[in-house]
């Protein structure tokens, strides 16, 4: 039976590893190399870690702490945080990512995930929807850490990213994010059942079925979140936890 990837999410800001509501409210969580290595022991499937100021500030996510996070990894990692050139890609895949994860700029410039893809290959090549709901209905793609939207819909950007070469999509829902009350499964399943390449859902998890509905109902290839690997549960006491593969049942 086909078993989805599971991956933990870290996000940095202020090169500490810290945790969002909403894309506000950052709560601190703790050093993020160490949650790596907890993560190495629970032998988790791949790993997420995005700076989330890097775009803002105009800036690249740190290549020494990329570097750290590789010398301690034991599982693929993606990393995502300010990538604007090919350089960028190229420097942050010689420091030890597998993959790399491009958000604001594939909105602002989409033929920039062509030439990345062309480059590297499309497996290098994540690009992460962030999508929050508009005041008068629908929904669009935000970037810039949820602060500008886009004139992208969701499934169109989706689209329009797997023309152009991404490998994968990250779907991730702002007004979810950081709520543990579970993913926004007709969005997922909107973009999932729109392209050809895997899909990963971000955005609300609290509990393993959160999982499984994420993957049975919104058809996701992959299932990411930040709060549910870092908290014990909706109290928010920290405890970098995954779970256990005998916990998980996927329909």
């Amino acid at each position: 039976m086909f078993r989805p990837r599971i991956i933990p999410v870290l996000l940095l800001k202020d090169q500490v590893l810290v945790k969002s509501t909403r894309f506000a409210d950052h709560k601190y969580i703790g050093d993020p190399i160490n949650a790596v290595r907890i993560f190495n022991g629970l032998r988790a499937d791949e790993l997420f870690v995005f700076d989330i100021e890097a775009s803002k500030n105009n800036r690249l996510i740190s290549l020494d702490f990329v570097r750290n996070v590789g010398e301690e990894a034991r599982m693929p990692f993606a990393v995502g945080g300010g990538v604007r050139t090919i350089d960028d890609i190229r420097r942050i895949i010689n420091a030890g990512a597998e993959k790399v994860v491009i958000n604001t700029h594939a909105a602002q410039d989409p033929d920039f995930v062509k030439e990345a893809s062309r480059t590297f290959g499309s497996t290098t090549i994540v690009v992460c929807i962030d999508v929050k709901r508009k005041s008068y209905g629908g929904q669009r793609t935000w970037i810039m850490g949820g602060d500008v939207p886009t004139k992208y819909a969701p499934k169109a950007f989706a689209q329009l990213m797997e023309e152009n070469g991404a490998g994968e999509i990250v779907i991730q829902s702002i007004d979810k994010d950081g709520t543990m009350d579970g993913y926004d499964i007709d969005l997922i399943k909107s973009v999932a059942t729109a392209v050809d390449i895997p899909v990963i859902a971000l955005g609300g998890a609290g509990k393993n079925e959160d999982l499984n509905e994420a993957h049975r109902y919104g058809h996701a290839n992959g299932l990411a979140a930040g709060s549910l690997h870092v908290y014990q549960s909706k109290k928010r006491s920290v405890l970098i936890n995954y779970p256990d593969r005998n916990e998980l049942i996927f329909e």
